[in-house]
């Protein structure tokens, strides 16, 4: 299931903040993020002036927030905000949002998510395919993220792994 509630215009090139789940959402989570959203996006301001922003849930597990910083620029202050807002989300359904040390990939259809240390392994030992799919959340852009989230293995960050 994926939840669009955004006014992302696809050709403007917003910041981007990704959050990676390490499962997906249930029903009532992503209802209950999405509400926990708009609410905090509705108020979202640096240094009193509102910020331009929206978000997507890509994948049922991945939480996207845009900004808009041609109108308005975050500040650190707006970002800490931004990340005690998602702190909250993270503790209360334990979603492992600020765990960077894992590796989402879609292999059969399914989005999957692993340890880092255990998906080099599976690469390494050949237990995951080539053909899979391997997700990039490194993306500052949304045009970035747009072309390059998603990527065939071969052309992924995982391609280096040895």
């Amino acid at each position: 299931m994926k939840i669009e509630e955004s006014n992302i215009v696809e050709t403007s090139d917003y910041r981007v903040i990704i959050y990676p789940a390490s499962r997906p959402f249930e029903t009532k989570e992503a209802k209950a993020i999405t509400e926990k959203l708009f609410d905090f996006l509705a108020t979202w301001a640096a240094h009193g002036k509102p910020l331009s922003s929206s978000f997507k849930i890509e994948k049922n597990q991945f939480i996207i927030i845009c900004v808009d910083e041609e109108k308005e620029m975050a500040s650190g202050c707006s970002i800490d905000a931004l990340g005690k807002v998602m702190r909250e989300i993270d503790e209360e359904y334990q979603l492992g949002l600020f765990d960077r040390m894992k590796a989402s990939f879609i292999e059969n259809g399914e989005v999957k998510t692993l340890k880092l240390i255990d998906f080099k392994s599976k690469v390494r030992n050949g237990e995951l395919s080539k053909d899979i799919q391997v997700f990039d959340f490194s993306k500052n852009t949304y045009l970035e993220f747009l072309g390059n989230f998603l990527l065939p293995f071969e052309r992924s960050w995982a391609a280096s792994i040895k």
